[in-house]
């Protein structure tokens, strides 16, 4: 399997993934029913997760259908800018999720604020909006029996509309790579938000382990929101540095393994807080020991989290191990 075969298996996850979030939140939000909200807010958490390596695997699909002469190049690069336009989206909305379901400083407890919900439905509706232009976009590269013509026209109506937000992907990248006091800038913002993120979980990793056990764990946890928001600017920064540089990063063993890493630490974290794991720690005194279905999570939190910061260092000495299809 290459990386073609990747972006073929994960494009429809996005797409089929925010209109099942939406699905739901109407319903919830028409029903008045808890429960369903967060369950739409957990399907755009983990939604936004997976729309990064799908979107990062399309380079390789693209150096694939680039051999195709029967392919115009302006068909690919519409594509590629209707994705970077609702991956944003779909980050925000994913972002918006978070912060719905941390209400009252716990997470699955409480009731996600109005206001709040009905942010996330706006972008959800929007992000749903431009991911569906992403799969017409990705369906007029391989199906020539339902593209108007050849070559991408002008567009008209809401498609014209859309289209003029979205980005070039060439100027996008001349733009990342146009100082490099701007790409030092964004590393240094990238290293702040692990900073947050490692300090804050990892501290409370740690307590669960067993360490630092005078503290108790609920002043702890309140400090997630910092770890939140190291994980935002690390994704924000990381997708502008990937279409910065896509080929150096697509092709790198390490990016992959360092993505595969991301993908088990959101698994581990739902697994945390939907299992009795959380609820057993959650008013945890000082002295008092973590059951052991807690300590196992925290101690994968820590080897994961470790994985992400050595493979991110080890990007650069693995460059091109993935062979260009």
């Amino acid at each position: 399997m290459n990386l073609a075969h990747l972006h073929l298996i994960l494009n429809h996850i996005p797409i089929i993934g925010t209109i099942i979030g939406l699905g739901l939140l109407i319903v919830s939000l028409v029903g008045n029913t808890d429960d369903l909200k967060r369950a739409s807010l957990m399907v755009f958490a983990g939604v936004a997760l997976l729309a990064l390596p799908t979107f990062f695997s399309g380079v390789g699909a693209q150096g694939a259908i680039r051999k195709d002469a029967a392919v115009p190049a302006s068909l690919i690069e519409r594509h590629e800018g209707a994705a970077i336009l609702a991956l944003f989206f779909m980050e925000v909305t994913g972002a918006l999720a978070l912060v719905g379901l941390w209400r009252r400083d716990r997470l699955f407890t409480g009731k996600p604020g109005s206001s709040n919900l009905a942010v996330i439905l706006c972008f959800s509706i929007v992000t749903a909006g431009l991911m569906a232009r992403v799969g017409a976009t990705g369906g007029d590269i391989r199906h020539p029996e339902i593209r108007l013509a050849q070559e991408v026209t002008k567009e008209s109506g809401v498609s014209g509309i859309v289209s003029i937000f979205e980005p070039s992907p060439g100027k996008f990248t001349d733009l990342m790579l146009l100082s490099k006091w701007w790409w030092a800038f964004m590393m240094d913002l990238h290293f702040v938000g692990l900073a947050l993120l490692i300090g804050t979980v990892g501290i409370l990793d740690l307590r669960m382990l067993g360490f630092f056990k005078q503290l108790p764990i609920a002043p702890l946890h309140r400090l997630t929101p910092w770890a939140m928001a190291g994980f935002g600017v690390n994704t924000l920064t990381g997708i502008l540095a990937f279409i910065g540089m896509p080929n150096y990063y697509t092709f790198d063993a390490a990016f992959w393994l360092k993505m595969l890493a991301l993908l088990l630490l959101g698994l581990n974290a739902a697994a945390f807080y939907l299992s009795n794991a959380f609820n057993s720690v959650e008013h945890l005194g000082p002295g008092e020991d973590a059951p052991a279905l807690a300590k196992f999570f925290a101690a994968s939190s820590l080897v994961l989290w470790f994985a992400v910061i050595a493979l991110g260092r080890y990007i650069q000495s693995f460059t091109d191990t993935i062979p260009v299809q």
